[in-house]
């Protein structure tokens, strides 16, 4: 590999420090995504059951110890949950709002990549086309072909550098769309469970008092 890096010149090591910005970048989001997304329906019976003791400072207790946005909105519902369905809502709503930012972050550094390694391989492959041009220009009218080989390798080096650069970081980065959105899919459906279960809990006190 460090033979074609060499052939491929300053472009070809260009696009293999945004391959490995991409790589380094993917990983580590995706193990923030794989902390950040628990099995929402087991989390939530654990919350409903102490919420039915009326123990609402516990059920606080087990949002701050898990991690992941969907937590985060329920402990938002529970401190607010002596207040109408709407204000509950809304508290859920902006509890999530300010998670979208930290699930997304660095993410556009994958999808920069997967755009930008082919136009780098481009820029490449262009370069060694003009350099090829004048070195047939200086030869002319007798040009050797091994005064032409290196410079076509270079030109094909930069090409399948880019492809196999930004190819991969596509992949990637749409794995992490889909991470992601499998994730907000888990704090809508956390936003309606909780306003039922907050609600059913309210008139159940209420008929008990009665």
């Amino acid at each position: 590999m460090l033979e074609w890096l060499k052939i491929g010149g300053p472009v070809a090591w260009m696009i293999l420090l945004a391959g490995v910005a991409a790589t380094v970048t993917f990983f580590e989001r995706m193990l923030h995504l794989r902390r950040a997304q628990i099995l929402p329906h087991d989390f939530l019976q654990g919350i409903f059951n102490v919420v039915r003791r009326q123990n609402i400072t516990e059920a606080v207790s087990l949002c701050d110890e898990t991690p992941g946005p969907v937590a985060r909105m329920v402990r938002a519902a529970l401190l607010n949950h002596d207040e109408d369905r709407e204000t509950v809502r809304r508290a859920m709503v902006e509890a999530g709002m300010a998670e979208i930012p930290r699930l997304e972050r660095r993410m556009g550094v994958v999808a920069v990549v997967s755009r930008l390694a082919p136009l780098l391989g481009l820029l490449g492959t262009v370069l060694s086309l003009m350099d090829s041009l004048l070195v047939m220009h200086r030869h002319a009218p007798l040009v050797h072909s091994g005064d032409l080989t290196g410079i076509l390798w270079r030109a094909l080096v930069c090409t399948a550098a880019g492809l196999a650069v930004a190819i991969p970081s596509f992949a990637a980065y749409n794995l992490l769309v889909g991470r992601v959105e499998s994730i907000l899919i888990d704090m809508e459906r956390a936003v309606g469970e909780v306003l039922d279960q907050l609600a059913q809990e309210r008139r159940r006190v209420a008929g008990r008092g009665e």
